[in-house]
């Protein structure tokens, strides 16, 4: 039987190698086959691999230059997924939402959205996602927009939505606008058309004076209509009644101050003649350049002189009928505005009569009414033309009747050359005021002082300014009266120092910081028969606190009634602690008083209440009074001072001398005691008119039954002149300083 070998698969490969079933030739070309395959794969994949890089290449360019157009976009912009997170957000946005560069991807949009508007933005942001891509503007005209800060700030925004779709998936881009300012455009706009159809009637003028406006007020006054009006000037209205030069002052005026206002006849559409109140505001870029003119006007017709009388009494002080306090704030307040359009200075004076209060006191406030109106036509005649004289009402906080106050314009550009002319001004008011006055019953000489104080623009607000005048004036009175002084930022200064020591003052007594000293006196024997109590402060951070700084400055502001009562109490106290020792319980102990405290209401009842409460001897209290409070309403003086004499309080009148003493009233007063003032005592011993008053006053007080006790005594010659006329006790550095209790009680031991 044959063989029989199987057929083979063409495309199969051989079995064996080298057999007569599988030649080596075709084996090798099927491989060779082969191999050509999978370079043809491998070139496919190649090429795909390079497509895949490019594309992403391409993505990565596409979104980079997405991300800079989304930055350079010029207002704040998010893209937010369609869940409402951020992914993107561009500069603007950071900055307007107040979020660090960078922090806002990931944010839910309702972060930025205050959260009674999140429900409605919920409804927006579904509605942006699901439709296809647009834009949209939502704003103040679809209701109330509004951004959350990251502070928690809210803002009105207007917002532009519109959506796009990326690998699948839309966003939703958001443009912000913050429209604050416009809003507040918008309300300022809403609220001058308001204003111009008010009841007074209105008209607009370009700057070459064509009426380009007219309000409803106007027609139903002057009976035009606005399209009569329009295109036409003023002097469609014009009466006659003023002449070229009236019309020449109101507009020199204009151009100078800025507005212009008073009383003008005019004409209506019917030919009948009114009065109107005009007022004429220039309106002006922030350059200077005149851009309109307003003029606001009412019917002052009907009953004229009532309406006359009414303007006088609002903007005018009825006995000078000088501009009040009201009107000098408008003129004020267009003073700053014209000297902020140019270079010029203007200054503020503040003038105050020296003497005005002897006057008033001794021939009546008629006699001073006629000082004040006369005192008011010397400023008006003597001040150049075109600056503003107002005297200040009584009714003015902290004000008189013969304070007034001068507005000066147009001074030189430069400071120093303006400080010249402001003060060339006041010098020569000054010398018109002190020239005699011929008065209803007899001639009378008063001077004034004169506050200064420069102003430009708006760099001081009108009360400042007023104050500056104010404070100036107060330097002018403390130099001797009769003189100028200008404001120093030195002076503001000492204000702020001032008001600083004051509010420190407030705390003392709380914080245990007020302390008693006590400066013996002694009689002729060298024994200490009392002391005076005398009032120190030590602050912790200022030290020792001179008497003379804080003790004016507690009775300007009232609190010496709390800290007067206090030492009041103390020095009882003491008393009370020295009557147990024999050698303590006869000393006095002399307490000084103030004008305000010994005056308030009440007073004899406080010390009434504190004498029974300490349950001291009332006779070891002596009381100090100065001889000026002693003079001022003698009357009220002497039954104060004999209610607290029936209680066995004593009386010393302290700085006797340096006053108007007089015999008339010394004899009247209850008192105990007179104190040589420290000033004659010091210069005693080589001037001989001071030995003349101290001798005087020692006599005096022994003629009235009265004991005489010197301070201020420093050396053994001086004690020695006292001692030889008769003085009975001593009081000064010879024998000790002011010291505290325990340095005095043992003073009194050595004693």
């Amino acid at each position: 039987m044959a063989s029989h070998t199987p057929a083979r698969h063409a495309n199969a490969p051989c079995k064996l190698l080298g057999t007569p079933d599988c030649p080596v030739d075709e084996l090798l070309h099927e491989l060779q086959a082969h191999e050509q395959q999978l370079e043809a794969r491998h070139e496919v994949l190649r090429q795909a691999h390079v497509a895949m890089e490019a594309s992403k290449k391409a993505l990565q360019e596409s979104e980079a230059s997405t991300r800079l157009i989304l930055h350079a976009a010029p207002v704040a912009t998010l893209v937010m997924n369609r869940h409402g997170r951020i992914t993107q957000a561009n500069a603007r946005a950071e900055a307007m939402f107040g979020y660090p560069a960078g922090s806002m991807a990931g944010l839910n949009i309702e972060d930025l959205i205050p959260e009674r508007f999140r429900a409605a933005h919920r409804e927006y942001r579904a509605g942006s996602t699901e439709r296809p891509p647009q834009h949209r503007i939502m704003g103040m005209g679809e209701g109330e927009f509004f951004g959350l800060r990251g502070d928690g700030g809210e803002f009105p925004v207007e917002v532009g939505l519109g959506s796009f779709e990326l690998n699948g998936e839309r966003f939703v881009v958001v443009s912000i606008n913050d429209i604050t300012e416009r809003k507040k455009i918008e309300d300022d706009l809403r609220i001058a058309a308001i204003a111009f159809e008010s009841q007074a009637g209105m008209i607009v003028t370009d700057p070459n004076g064509v009426i380009v406006r007219v309000n409803r007020a106007f027609t139903r006054l002057t009976g035009y209509s606005a399209e009569e009006a329009i295109g036409q000037t003023p002097a469609l209205l014009r009466s006659g009644r003023h002449d070229t030069g009236f019309y020449q002052r109101m507009w020199a005026t204009i151009k100078k101050k800025g507005f212009w206002q008073g009383e003008m006849w005019n004409r209506r559409k019917n030919g009948k003649t009114y009065a109107e109140w005009l007022t004429i505001t220039a309106v002006a870029k922030p350059g200077g350049q005149i851009t309109h003119y307003i003029g606001t006007f009412s019917d002052i017709t009907q009953n004229s002189e009532a309406e006359a009388e009414i303007h006088r009494l609002a903007y005018y002080d009825p006995l000078t009928q000088l501009p009040n306090r009201r009107l000098l704030h408008d003129r004020l307040a267009q003073a700053l505005a014209s000297s902020g359009r140019s270079p010029r200075h203007g200054a503020v004076l503040f003038l105050d009569l020296d003497n005005f209060k002897t006057l008033n006191d001794t021939r009546g406030h008629a006699v001073g009414d006629q000082l004040l109106i006369e005192v008011a036509r010397r400023l008006q005649t003597t001040l150049r033309e075109g600056d503003t004289v107002s005297r200040l009402a009584d009714t003015v906080s902290r004000l008189g009747g013969d304070e007034f106050v001068l507005v000066l314009e147009d001074l030189s550009e430069a400071t120093e050359e303006a400080a010249v002319q402001a003060r060339l001004v006041g010098e020569k008011l000054r010398d018109a005021l002190a020239l005699p006055y011929d008065l209803s019953n007899g001639e009378f000489h008063c001077t004034a002082s004169f506050g200064v104080t420069l102003f430009h623009g708006h760099d001081d607000s009108i009360e400042s300014l007023l104050k500056q005048a104010d404070l100036a004036l107060y330097q002018a009175k403390n130099a001797g009266r009769n003189t100028l002084r200008f404001f120093d930022p030195a002076m503001q200064a000492a204000l702020d120092e001032r008001s600083a020591l004051e509010a420190d003052l407030r705390r003392a007594l709380k914080r245990r910081q007020l302390h008693l000293h006590y400066q013996a006196q002694l009689d002729s024997t060298r024994r200490i028969i009392g002391a005076e109590a005398l009032l120190r402060w030590a602050h912790p951070e200022r030290g020792a606190v001179a008497p003379d700084t804080f003790i004016p400055l507690a009775e300007e502001t009232g609190l010496i009634l709390p800290i007067g009562h206090w030492v009041l109490e103390t020095a009882c106290a003491q008393i009370k602690a020295w009557s147990g020792n024999a050698a303590t319980r006869d000393l006095r102990l002399a307490v000084n008083v103030s004008a305000r405290q010994f005056r308030q209401t009440g007073f004899v009842a406080e010390v009434e209440k504190v004498l029974s409460d300490s349950g001291i001897d009332p006779t070891r209290l002596k009381i100090e009074l100065t001889e000026s409070l002693v003079i001022d309403n003698v009357i009220d003086t002497i039954a104060r001072m004999q209610a607290l004499k029936s209680l066995g309080v004593s009386f010393a009148m302290d700085d006797f001398g340096t006053g108007f003493s007089s015999l008339s009233y010394l004899k009247r007063l209850p008192l105990d005691q007179l104190k040589i003032d420290r000033s004659f005592v010091r210069d005693l011993a080589h001037d001989p008119n001071d030995a003349a008053i101290v001798q005087t006053i020692i006599t005096m007080g022994r003629t009235l039954g009265l004991n005489v006790i010197a301070e201020g005594v420093e050396s053994e010659a001086q004690l020695e002149f006292l001692a030889s006329h008769g003085c009975h006790a001593y009081q000064g550095y010879l024998f000790s300083r002011p010291v505290p209790l325990k340095e005095f009680e043992r003073l009194l031991a050595r004693s």
